[in-house]
C-alpha cells in the first residue's frame, strides 16, 4: 500500500509541475483505469496481507464503484491482475451511490447463507475522474468540491476456521429505498446543465430527505436492537399522538443505549449535523464521520470503513462492541449495518 501511495503522490506532483509551467491538464485526460488500480491493488493487498489468505481463496468477489463502470468490470480488471481461480463469482454494482458498500455486505452475506464454507471479498471505492464537471452550475459543481477518490476492502467468510481471527460478527443489515418519491429520486442525480454538459445534481433537499430516509430505516432497524425499555416509550408515544391525539414530539429512542460506535457516511457537514440533532449523538459519537469528511471529503461508499478504521486506530473498540454503520446514496437510499466486535 505504501508503493501505491508513494506512486499516486508522486503523478500527484507531476500534474502540479505542469500546472506551474502553465500547462493546462483537462481532468478526463488523466487515466480512471491507472487511478482504480492503484486505489484497489493497494487495498486489496492489504487485505491479503492482514488476513493470509490468497487471492485464489476468494470464492465471491463484490466491487461497488457508482460512477466508474468499465467493460470489462472493475471485477475483471481484479480477476485479471491476480489470476483469481476460474470459478470465483463476481458481481460488479454500478449507480448504486454513496450506501452501496452496505449492499454490497447484504449481497454478500446472502450468497455465504447459500454457499458453506466460502470467503467472499467486498470492495468498496469511487472514481470521479470520468465524472468531473466542468461546468458552471453551482449544485454541480458541489460535486467537485466534496467527492475524492477512495477505497476499502473487507473479508467475510463462514469458514470455521477463521472462527478464532474474525473481528467482527454481522448482525444485520436493513435497507431503505424511497425512490417512489420524485423529491427524492431527484436529489442526487446526474444529468446535463443548460449547455449540455454532464454533471451529478446535489439537490438542497438532500438533509430532509436523509432524514425522511433514516425515520423510515430505524423502524425496522429498532425493533431489532433496542432494549425493551426503549420499545416501550416508544410504542407510547405512538399512542399518544395517534390514538390520543395529545400534541407531543415523536420519541427519538436512544441508540447509545445499543451502539457504542458510529459510522455515518461522509455526505457533507450538514447531513452530519442533521444526524447528530436527530439522533442526540454527542460529538464524540460523531467524531469519526467529521474525521474522516475533514481529511478524506467524501469518499462515498468507502467513508464507513474509513470511519471503522479511525475507531480501532484510536483504541476504542473493545469486545462485545456494537458498531453502527448508517449510509445515505442515492435513489435515495439509506442503509444500516449493525457489527458485534469479537
Amino acid at each position: 500500500m505504501e508503493n501505491a501511495r508513494k506512486e499516486v503522490r508522486a503523478r500527484c506532483a507531476h500534474l502540479r509541475l505542469l500546472v506551474r509551467k502553465g500547462t493546462v491538464v483537462p481532468l478526463f485526460l488523466t487515466n480512471p483505469y491507472l487511478q482504480a488500480e492503484v486505489v484497489m491493488f493497494g487495498a486489496l493487498d492489504d487485505l491479503f496481507a492482514k488476513t493470509g489468505i490468497t487471492p485464489k481463496d476468494v470464492d465471491i468477489l463484490i466491487v461497488n464503484c457508482s460512477l466508474f463502470c468499465p467493460t470489462p468490470s472493475l471485477t475483471s480488471m481484479i480477476i485479471n491482475h491476480y489470476k483469481m481461480k476460474p470459478s470465483i463469482q463476481n458481481y460488479n454494482l454500478g449507480g448504486m451511490g454513496c450506501s452501496a458498500g452496505v449492499v454490497s455486505i447484504a449481497l454478500a452475506n446472502d450468497l455465504l447463507k447459500a454457499r458453506k464454507n466460502c470467503n467472499a471479498v467486498v470492495l468498496s471505492t469511487e472514481n470521479i475522474t470520468m465524472n468531473w464537471y466542468m461546468g458552471k452550475r453551482k449544485s454541480m459543481l458541489l460535486s467537485n468540491t466534496l467527492f475524492r477518490m477512495g477505497c476499502g476492502a473487507v473479508l467475510l467468510t463462514n469458514k470455521p476456521s477463521f472462527r478464532k481471527s474474525a473481528k467482527y460478527r454481522l448482525l444485520h443489515v436493513v435497507r431503505t429505498h424511497l425512490g417512489h418519491r420524485d423529491d427524492a429520486y431527484k436529489s442526487i442525480y446526474e444529468e446535463q446543465d443548460a449547455e449540455g454538459i454532464r454533471g451529478v445534481a446535489l439537490a438542497r433537499e438532500i438533509p430532509t430527505v436523509a432524514g425522511d430516509a433514516i425515520t423510515v430505516n430505524l423502524k425496522t432497524l429498532g425493533p431489532l436492537v433496542l432494549p425493551a425499555g426503549e420499545k416501550l416509550k416508544f410504542v407510547w408515544n405512538w399512542v399518544e399522538r395517534k390514538l390520543l391525539k395529545r400534541h407531543v414530539k415523536p420519541f427519538v429512542p436512544n441508540f447509545r443505549k445499543v451502539f457504542q460506535h458510529f459510522c455515518i457516511h461522509t455526505g457533507g457537514r450538514g447531513v452530519i449535523d442533521a444526524l447528530e440533532k436527530q439522533l442526540s449523538l454527542s460529538e464524540k459519537d460523531i467524531e469519526p464521520s467529521r474525521w474522516s469528511l475533514r481529511r478524506w471529503g467524501n469518499v462515498s461508499s468507502s467513508s464507513i470503513w474509513y470511519e471503522l478504521e479511525y475507531i480501532e486506530g484510536k483504541g476504542r473498540m473493545n469486545q462485545g462492541d456494537k458498531v453502527w454503520q448508517l449510509a445515505f446514496g442515492s435513489g435515495f437510499k439509506c442503509n444500516s449495518a449493525v457489527w458485534q466486535a469479537l
